[in-house]
């Protein structure tokens, strides 16, 4: 077995896969030089999660820091202790990236084609693959067309790629963009620089959350880590999966709330309507978070400003806006998102024929219809990415013992492409619009229905039964196909 990427996910499913199939052979293929995904690529100053660690980090491991909301150095910290802690490094070859993957069904294996930084080639040969690559581009981020962009003579920087001896000590810094990355990027700059702007065409909504979590203090104290982490981790998933569906079913109320927030916070020194008050529902976009409300208290302070509008040019040292407003900047942060991309880039073929990934139907959002022997882990978007992905963990393990127990070793699920199909993700941001023509789909009905819930996961995932009606399953000797099912 073969699982690409050593990021959240894919330590998370090496884990389940050592401790419940100890006899099923793993290797885990990363395309950096260290383990962390995400958390290793991501360096922009201030960097953090913008979910709460009690579940963004692992069932199976309690996360002990104070704080709730961790930055980066400190998430890609734990990810590096818990595959030290329980012999998965020994399990990861680094600087592998995958290229090409291709099935044979009548020799029942998966052939990788896989590259170094050194422009060298690898092949592997596998039964199953795991694609833990999480859905970011990490070669590229999003960047729109500016015009007049050339006539700017500053430093211009996207998030993903910053510069490691980077000084804005005395520098006016314009960063471009209202989504999580601005959000943490403007506190976090406005320590140093001489001024900082957020630049927005739209607003959006922003959450202000405590940094430490106080019932998880008062737990720790008195009912030890692990019981701490338990009620901590799911008083949290209650509590987002209460905001979403409150932001669904009484949108008008939730605005109001968060507004009225940011109200008491800034109103005296910012336009909040125009500045805070998004055209679209709350959860129709993913929620920002301002831990300690860092971000409001560095426009109250007068460190960082807003501005609102479309971007009608750039000067040698200026941001011009349609309606004539002018930002003056020597160094412009260009935080407007991220590409994404499914298996990591990877082409896959199933005996010669390319799998179009938005041809194909999401079974669980675990694997693709028509595809054998290849599970695909996605996380929530409206909740830690992680939670999904330790239940398609543990489900995959549950499958892989119930075939070792029936003597199958070929799971496919059935090719539904075309029926009742819809867009995989039901979140109205830039950079899932964008990618909607490379993610896989999902159906109205389970099991290609792909839950943003929990619950009715865990329901899918723990309990419901493995052999469904939906999944193909094939022995080893039946190469020809004549026993499958």
């Amino acid at each position: 077995m073969i699982i690409v990427g050593a990021g959240l996910s894919g330590i998370c499913t090496a884990w389940h896969l050592q401790q419940r199939c100890p006899d099923d052979e793993f290797l885990i293929l990363e395309a950096r030089e260290d383990v962390g995904g995400t958390w290793d690529l991501f360096r922009y100053p201030g960097v953090r999660s913008d979910s709460d660690m009690p579940t963004l980090g692992y069932a199976f491991r309690p996360w002990l820091d104070r704080e709730a909301i961790a930055s980066g150095p400190r998430i890609k910290r734990y990810i590096s202790n818990t595959a030290t802690e329980h012999g998965l490094l020994e399990r990861i070859q680094f600087d592998r990236q995958l290229i090409a993957a291709d099935w044979d069904s009548r020799a029942q294996i998966w052939t990788l084609r896989v590259r170094d930084k050194a422009g060298g080639e690898h092949r592997y040969r596998t039964r199953f693959l795991m694609l833990c690559t999480g859905y970011y581009d990490y070669a590229q981020g999003y960047e729109p067309e500016f015009i007049e962009k050339e006539r700017f003579t500053g430093q211009w920087i996207h998030p993903q790629f910053w510069p490691p001896d980077l000084s804005l000590r005395d520098q006016r810094v314009a960063v471009i963009g209202s989504g999580a990355t601005a959000i943490t990027l403007v506190p976090s700059l406005a320590d140093e620089a001489a001024a900082v702007t957020m630049v927005q065409r739209t607003p959006s909504f922003i959450a202000e959350m405590p940094a430490r979590d106080a019932l998880s203090r008062w737990c720790h104290r008195w009912l030890g880590a692990r019981v701490a982490h338990f009620i901590t981790r799911w008083k949290n998933i209650a509590y987002t999966m209460y905001v979403f569906q409150m932001s669904r079913r009484f949108p008008k109320l939730v605005r109001r709330q968060i507004t009225q927030v940011v109200r008491e916070r800034i109103e005296h020194v910012c336009d909040v309507d125009k500045h805070f008050n998004p055209p679209y529902n709350p959860w129709d976009q993913r929620l920002c978070l301002a831990p300690d409300g860092d971000f409001f208290d560095a426009i109250a302070e007068g460190k960082a400003e807003v501005a609102t509008g479309e971007i009608a040019g750039f000067d040698a040292r200026a941001i011009r806006l349609k309606d004539g407003t002018r930002i003056d900047a020597d160094v412009i942060v260009c935080a407007t998102g991220l590409k994404l991309k499914v298996a990591g880039g990877a082409t896959l073929r199933v005996d010669g024929q390319r799998v179009k990934a938005n041809e194909c139907m999401s079974y669980k959002g675990a694997m693709l219809g028509g595809v054998p022997n290849l599970a695909l882990t996605m996380g929530y978007t409206n909740a830690s990415w992680t939670l999904k992905c330790e239940l398609i963990a543990r489900w995959f393990v549950r499958l892989r013992r119930y075939m070792r127990r029936q003597g199958h070793a070929v799971v496919t699920p059935a090719d539904v492409s075309g029926k009742d199909a819809r867009p995989l993700l039901d979140l109205d941001s830039g950079y899932i619009r964008r990618a909607a023509d490379i993610l896989p789909r999902q159906g109205e009905h389970a099991p290609w229905q792909v839950h943003q819930n929990y619950l009715l996961d865990i329901a899918a995932f723990r309990f419901s039964r493995i052999d469904d009606g939906y999944l193909r399953f094939a022995a080893a000797t039946d190469v020809a196909g004549s026993n499958s099912r």
